[in-house]
């Protein structure tokens, strides 16, 4: 007589289970000590305040006046964004092409491995890059607002610097992470390393930098709006004065811009991924 077979089981079962309860274990305290309270949103005169205040989103505000004024804006978020990511990007390549190890000349010597004085070259660059990013851009928008004053300078040099070491950190990977064959093999026929960097590394790399690079400019366009609350200027500026004035559709008009933005982004780093997949 034949008998069912007993159902397979997972062996991975047991941890995972192990993993959830450890996780949640860690989580609980961490949601106490962030006195996390979702009941606030719902309390009367709370929810009376906030629904009076998201009401006022509709209509969105379309005067000509203020059209203008919020196309001068998001032109203004744009060129902070821009700026600040070419200025970034000036600094970023030249400190990843010391800081990365595919172009290594002792590691050609040794077969694949730098030499210890090569490594130990790298680490200040390296270093730099973690200065670089590990202050936010709103800190360093805050520190240079106090320096130049109010505008889009303090913003546009804030994305340069913590973006700078953001691009430098990840390009860097990037390039360890192709094909170091083509490399060597120019480094190895007499070629200088910014041949082999040009002709045998950027070919493989280039549709990673490009969609990473778009990406970042993404995200310097909303940094620039979150710096405008700081006075760093552009979108964020024009939606700190329209919500202390509790000018409802003007914030909602500048959401739906800055959405646009972002979307607009999105079908760029598309685009690139596509022509240089």
């Amino acid at each position: 007589m034949l008998t069912a077979a007993a159902p397979p089981r997972d062996p991975a079962a047991l941890p995972r289970l192990l993993l959830t309860l450890v996780v949640l274990a860690l989580l609980w305290p961490g949601i106490r000590l962030s006195e996390l309270d979702l009941g606030v949103l719902f309390d009367g005169s709370n929810a009376e305040t906030m629904g009076g205040f998201l009401s006022a989103f509709w209509p969105p505000e379309h005067g000509s006046e203020f059209l203008a004024l919020l196309l001068q804006a998001t032109l203004e978020t744009l060129a902070i964004a821009t700026a600040g990511m070419s200025l970034a990007l000036l600094i970023a390549l030249p400190a990843a092409l010391v800081a990365t190890r595919a172009l290594s000349l002792s590691a050609l010597i040794h077969g694949g491995r730098p030499h210890w004085w090569a490594s130990a070259l790298r680490w200040p660059v390296r270093v730099l890059l973690i200065v670089l990013r590990s202050v936010p851009e709103i800190v360093w928008a805050l520190l240079f607002v106090r320096a130049v004053g109010l505008g889009p300078t303090a913003g546009v040099l804030a994305i340069a610097i913590t973006y700078a070491g953001m691009l430098g950190k990840v390009y860097a990977e990037i390039f360890e992470s192709v094909d170091a064959g083509p490399a060597r093999a120019l480094l190895g026929a007499g070629s200088s390393r910014l041949q082999a960097f040009a002709y045998g590394v950027l070919p493989q790399a280039a549709g990673e930098m490009l969609s990473y690079s778009v990406y970042r400019w993404e995200c310097a366009v909303r940094a620039s709006v979150v710096m405008g609350f700081v006075g760093a200027g552009g979108l964020g500026q024009q939606m700190d004065l329209s919500m202390r004035m509790f000018a409802g559709g003007e914030v909602a008009s500048m959401l739906l811009t800055f959405l646009l933005l972002v979307l607009l982004a999105d079908v760029l780093s598309r685009l690139l991924r596509g022509r240089y997949a």
